[in-house]
């Protein structure tokens, strides 16, 4: 009869062990494999970066009067002072394009990206409590407030079609390639914030610097001035910023209604592809000891 009891005492927790799900966390490495791996797990989390995504935009707009209408009130304010700025005061020459609509076009991807970088760097580091106590891909918490970024470009693009229609914009077949070109800032941004959140873990000084880096980024981006405004013999190294690609063609495209410029596209594709995959080896090379160090 003990025997028997012990017997079934033991199936009952071979039983138990075996439907509780075990996470091995393995000494860091750097290596391609890491990649495929960690978009395995990735795959089977997705509900949880569903829900992340979710509380992010819950919480940005809880107790909030304006709500989702603060995703326009950054870039529709910024494209006020800067039409004073550059149009009234500097008398930056736009090609004929009214200044109010030359930055918006371009601030709109640029806020994305800058709110992305700006949230998802710290992603990590805000959240320790939860990293310290359970396991899932740490990759979810920059990831969602990417995409948490990416709801509010929507919404904000409302504004750019009301834009449109006041200054009488017709959008050409050319438009279509506004799609692939958010996707690839989404893709450059989903790179630095990895690259950053996994370096702000052990050097707190990354979220310090942010809002300088992105100061500097932004004047060294064809924002609020055109392309054609940088000297002939600076361009070659100038658009080997990825956010010139992007902005520049986001412009060209949505605005001006001609083809998209496929040298300087073609290198923010080219370096966004690269560094993407870089980035996230170097992510899950720090992801064990993240729960040590944070």
């Amino acid at each position: 009869m003990m025997q028997t009891r012990n017997i079934t005492d033991l199936q009952s927790a071979n039983a138990l062990t075996t439907a509780r799900r075990m996470t091995v966390i393995h000494p860091p490495s750097f290596s391609p494999f890491i990649v495929f791996t960690g978009l395995a797990r990735l795959r089977q989390h997705l509900d949880l970066l569903w829900t992340l995504i979710v509380h992010r935009l819950k919480v940005r707009y809880k107790q909030s009067v304006l709500g989702p209408a603060w995703a326009v009130v950054q870039p529709l304010f910024l494209m006020l002072i800067y039409t004073v700025i550059f149009a009234r005061i500097a008398r930056v020459e736009t090609g004929g394009i009214p200044y109010p609509i030359f930055a918006y076009t371009a601030l709109l991807p640029w806020t994305a990206f800058s709110s992305a970088l700006t949230a998802a760097t710290g992603g990590v580091t805000s959240h320790a409590d939860l990293v310290k106590k359970v396991y899932f891909p740490r990759e979810i918490l920059p990831l969602s407030y990417i995409a948490a970024a990416l709801v509010d470009l929507m919404i904000a693009s409302i504004v750019l079609w009301g834009l449109f229609l006041y200054y009488g914009v017709q959008l050409t077949v050319f438009a279509l390639w506004g799609l692939p070109i958010i996707l690839i800032m989404i893709t450059f941004a989903a790179a630095v914030s990895l690259l950053l959140s996994a370096l702000q873990v052990r050097f707190r000084d990354i979220g310090m610097a942010m809002p300088l880096l992105l100061q500097l980024w932004m004047f060294a981006t064809p924002v609020v001035y055109p392309l054609s405004a940088v000297p002939e013999q600076w361009r070659v190294f100038y658009t080997l910023n990825p956010m010139v690609g992007v902005i520049e063609n986001f412009r060209r495209v949505m605005l001006e209604g001609i083809a998209p410029d496929y040298v300087s596209l073609g290198i923010a594709t080219m370096v966004s592809l690269v560094l993407l995959p870089l980035a996230y080896m170097y992510f899950k090379h720090l992801e064990a000891t993240m729960a040590d160090v944070i």
